[in-house]
């Protein structure tokens, strides 16, 4: 199968990996990207040939001269809507990054675009085909643990420096970080009930990466690179990590939140808690949920690989741990890739499907707006 990709950033060059890593019969036949150069190198780190690729600078040339079987959207957040609504024209299997849209004009706009989309979609939601998910979804569809009546769920993000230092602070660009993390647990949170979300209302709070420092100030130009807790020099030396960007933690223009809560209520009445954090370090990440019923609880971390389920009746405690040492995002994008060449091959369906990714975008940037205005929004266009 030959596939096309517009916009071949970091994201698109680990799943190109995947489909070449993995053996799965897909060419890269054409990538548009104005940054030919970067393109290539991250072309040849996906396994690929550069001389057998095709560039070009225009989306509807590309999808025009190509025989194309898919199309993947690595581009910048804030474009993947308008280029998802340009290639849904051609009706062909597509790839679409996550966030799908990162306004509420723009979801609308997908929404409406998708009426007359006949192909279908791939959305980039690892998380709800990690094995450990699929496990989970596995015994909760058994009934072992009831109907489930209550979610905890969190994301305590060990690496959350890059969304202060790097490209993510600006929130113009990814429409903040709601639609760039929250999107994916809120996404498998959705998958594993199985039932609709009906209201949401979100929290957060900047109390740590904020300050009066100079906008556009970076790094190394400044007085305090030596002793600054969050400076570059600081987080190679002294923690001894890989640095992501040199902007300034501590300046006026530094985006988003520090921490954030969602409650979202369910068509049953049920509701569910979801936090998230940019401020632990090391040992500290965790990104999991547990599900409450009746009959039993069920927890798991996809940091840990574990899973394990509590009977409220017997008192037993079943542990699980699946193996995805060596895969990304933990065994969720090799499952995405094998769902894209099905979809290609038409042999199967997507299962992270484009009204999927409607419904995530769409409560996330309600998240977002009653986070600003202290106020519960209905889920609905």
């Amino acid at each position: 199968m030959n596939i096309g990709v517009i916009g071949y950033g970091l994201r698109a060059e680990y799943v190109l990996r995947n489909f070449n890593d993995f053996e799965m019969g897909v060419n890269l036949v054409c990538v548009c990207d104005p940054c030919v150069e970067q393109a290539k190198v991250r072309i040849q780190s996906s396994g690929y040939k550069v001389e057998e690729v095709t560039f070009y600078e225009d989306v509807d040339e590309m999808m025009q001269k190509e025989a194309l079987d898919g199309v993947m959207i690595g581009t910048p957040c804030k474009s993947h809507t308008d280029i998802a609504i340009r290639v849904m024209k051609y009706n062909i299997p597509m790839f679409l990054e996550k966030p799908v849209a990162i306004s509420l004009e723009q979801v609308k706009a997908l929404e409406e675009a998708s009426k007359s989309y006949t192909a279908e979609a791939v959305v980039s939601f690892p998380l709800r085909l990690t094995p450990i998910c699929q496990l989970a979804k596995e015994i909760i569809d058994s009934g072992r643990l009831g109907r489930i009546e209550h979610v905890e769920a969190v994301n305590n993000v060990n690496y959350g420096r890059v969304y202060y230092h790097d490209w993510y602070r600006d929130e113009s660009l990814t429409g903040g970080l709601f639609l760039q993390k929250s999107t994916h647990d809120l996404d498998y949170i959705n998958y594993l009930l199985g039932i609709k979300p009906i209201a949401i209302c979100a929290m957060e709070s900047k109390q740590i990466f904020k300050g009066d420092k100079d906008a556009g100030i970076t790094c190394s130009t400044c007085e305090e690179y030596k002793v600054c807790p969050e400076s570059s020099y600081t987080i190679r030396n002294q923690y001894h990590e890989g640095v992501d960007g040199e902007g300034c933690a501590f300046a006026k223009d530094t985006g988003n939140h520090d921490s954030a809560s969602i409650l979202t209520r369910y068509e049953t009445g049920m509701h569910t808690v979801y936090t998230q954090n940019f401020v632990v370090r090391k040992k500290a990440g965790k990104r999991g949920a547990r599900l409450i019923g009746y009959k039993g609880t069920l927890e798991f971390d996809f940091a840990t690989s574990e899973l394990t389920v509590f009977s409220h009746t017997t008192g037993t405690v079943e542990k699980h741990y699946v193996d995805t040492s060596g895969l990304n995002h933990f065994g969720g994008d090799k499952a995405l890739c094998e769902n894209f060449v099905e979809v290609m091959s038409g042999t199967g369906a997507s299962k992270a499907s484009l009204q999927d990714g409607i419904l995530s975008a769409l409560m996330c940037l309600y998240a977002r707006e009653s986070a600003g205005q202290d106020k519960f929004y209905n889920i609905e266009l």
